[in-house]
């Protein structure tokens, strides 16, 4: 793909972030409970790259999300619902002979051991995407690519597309990748820390949770993850409720115009480390979160935002998600989001967001 001509880009209106990767229609609970006695199900949309894409779109941001569903009423409501959201949806392939995946969750937290998740995605649309039916010429230009680890564990084909898109190449976008490790997807697959490990350096941004860093790679704190993960001119360690901390290459200009064009530049420039404590939330329903946060840091990152204010923004998008009951919410308006964002350290960590906090009309509390 390397001798790709360069397409010309109207920066006026062209896309600012391509999210890559599987959604599915969702199935939330009507009450708590085992999903054996959950007597009914709300329909809605679920997948990590078009919820970040949907929040960016709620943002502001020119959004595209590139997947591919089944030729079905599924299919349908997953594009209409994410094009709802201001989402470019163009890019989006439909498969005559495959069907959308679809899930059913419990309303409990995933981290806790009640929690139940029913995925019908066995030979789904999206595991049929790979270099040959998306290939990386089709993608919208943009100034960055997002991906994430699910991905990877949906199939060999999609494995494969993968790596194509993190493979260095001239004028490649900013590589963003959420590590997203989902033990439950990989079917015992003993590959798969070394296979994500292996993505998250060829890319250029990296979202990784600390336990999920413990989980995968038996790696604790957030400096041994950096010292496994080199490359990534930045690296953002979600710690939970101690916030997030965030290495970061000076020199490269990572997070203002481009990334690094390969993916594996390891010299020039200087760590920089950046702790950002977390808010404190009055949590709904503790779902979407992550998504949010990556689109909130994105989102402060194609503005050319300051380290602190991009965490500040993902923590912010976070709370939006943490104080509703599903995935997606509107997030707040901008000059709400910055007003909150530039708060002294201390006003910071003061804030309590609950739900309804985003409104125009709210108050948002102190403790």
């Amino acid at each position: 793909m390397s001798g790709t001509p360069a397409r010309t880009v109207d920066a006026a209106t062209a896309t600012e972030v391509v999210c890559l990767g599987e959604s599915m229609v969702t199935f939330l609970p009507s009450q708590p409970g085992r999903l054996a006695d959950v007597p009914a199900f709300g329909r809605g949309i679920g997948g990590a790259e078009s919820n970040v894409a949907c929040a960016l779109a709620a943002a502001g941001h020119r959004a595209a999300w590139v997947g591919r569903v089944g030729a079905d009423g599924f299919g349908d409501h997953l594009v209409e619902a994410i094009a709802g959201y201001g989402v470019d949806t163009s890019g989006v392939r439909r498969d005559p002979s495959r069907p959308t995946g679809i899930y059913f969750r419990t309303a409990t937290d995933r981290a806790t051991d009640v929690h139940e998740v029913a995925y019908y995605r066995a030979g789904s649309a999206a595991s049929a995407m790979s270099p040959r039916t998306v290939p990386y010429a089709s993608l919208p230009t943009a100034r960055v690519l997002h991906l994430s680890g699910i991905t990877a564990a949906l199939s060999a084909d999609c494995l494969a597309l993968l790596h194509d898109l993190t493979a260095p190449r001239p004028r490649r976008p900013l590589i963003s990748f959420d590590v997203n490790h989902r033990p439950g997807l990989w079917r015992g697959a003993d590959a798969s820390p070394a296979v994500l490990l292996d993505l998250a350096r060829r890319s250029d941004l990296v979202f990784v949770g600390e336990d999920e860093a413990e989980e995968a790679w038996g790696l604790t704190g957030a400096e041994a993850i950096r010292a496994a993960l080199p490359e990534p001119s930045v690296l953002v360690v979600k710690r939970g409720a101690d916030g997030a901390t965030v290495f970061s290459r000076t020199g490269t200009g990572v997070g203002t115009e481009t990334g690094t064009g390969t993916g594996t530049e390891t010299g020039g420039g200087t760590d920089v480390t950046t702790t950002v404590p977390a808010l404190h939330v009055d949590v709904v329903a503790p779902v979407g979160a992550g998504d949010a946060f990556a689109a909130g840091f994105l989102s402060a990152t194609l503005r050319d935002l300051p380290v602190r204010d991009r965490v500040r923004h993902g923590h912010l998008m976070a709370a939006a998600a943490l104080t509703v009951p599903g995935d997606l919410t509107a997030p707040p308006a901008r000059a709400h989001a910055d007003a909150l964002a530039a708060l002294d350290d201390e006003a910071w960590g003061r804030l309590r967001l609950g739900p309804g906090w985003t409104g125009d009309d709210q108050e948002v509390r102190t403790t």
